[in-house]
């Protein structure tokens, strides 16, 4: 019964949801898609002819916004384990980026060339579990943050989804050794409710 009450609550919560609405309205899959436009609107990730890489793309809202705000000029790579419905401007990837075979087969697709934007959205299947999510979304940030690391152009950016909890801290620190700054940021789209926040690093140290 409380399972059931929470179901509904969320779906009610969900479906009257104004940046649910908002995303409807304009065609974009998710309502993800603001918290992007927002951060990118302050920062100015998005930049024309560069390489974008998606991380954790599915169902494909930041990888809509990335590829609709670069007019044709660069490229969209999207990977997620999960589906993804083609998104014009984008080359998409299924499989799991905690997989050997599906990075390799990722940095195939760049051919060499360095990236300009890395964006990782990428949330683990939640158990419930605290501390057991919070490892599984920490090991997904380190993850994105390696790729970051060694395939991003010395001025290039990195946003990543974290839950704050343990190992936050430290992942913070890790971030300010690759990068020049590294800033937090909680848009609007995000709930208030919800324990994400995203970390922007900008301009790789040498």
């Amino acid at each position: 019964m409380n399972r059931s009450r929470s179901s509904s609550a969320w779906l009610n919560e969900h479906v009257n949801d104004a940046y649910v609405q908002k995303a409807r309205a304009a065609g974009y899959r998710s309502r993800a898609s603001y918290k992007l436009m927002e951060i990118d609107d302050k920062d100015r990730l998005i930049r024309a002819g560069e390489v974008i890489v998606d991380l954790g793309a599915a169902p494909g809202g930041w990888s809509q916004v990335a590829a609709k705000r670069q007019q044709g000029q660069g490229r969209v790579l999207a990977l997620d384990l999960l589906e993804m419905e083609a998104v014009r401007g984008v080359t998409f990837l299924q499989g799991d980026f905690r997989e050997t075979d599906v990075l390799q087969q990722l940095e195939t697709m760049l051919g060499g060339e360095q990236v300009g934007l890395v964006l990782s959205d990428m949330s683990p299947n939640i158990s419930g579990i605290a501390l057991c999510d919070q490892a599984r979304m920490m090991h997904l940030a380190e993850l994105s943050l390696e790729f970051a690391r060694h395939w991003l152009k010395p001025d290039g950016a990195f946003l990543v989804k974290l839950f704050q909890g343990h190992g936050f801290s430290d992942f913070l620190q890790e971030m300010r050794q690759v990068f020049k700054t590294v800033s937090s940021r909680k848009p609007d789209a995000s709930r208030d409710r919800s324990p994400e926040v995203y970390l922007l690093g900008k301009t790789l140290k040498t």
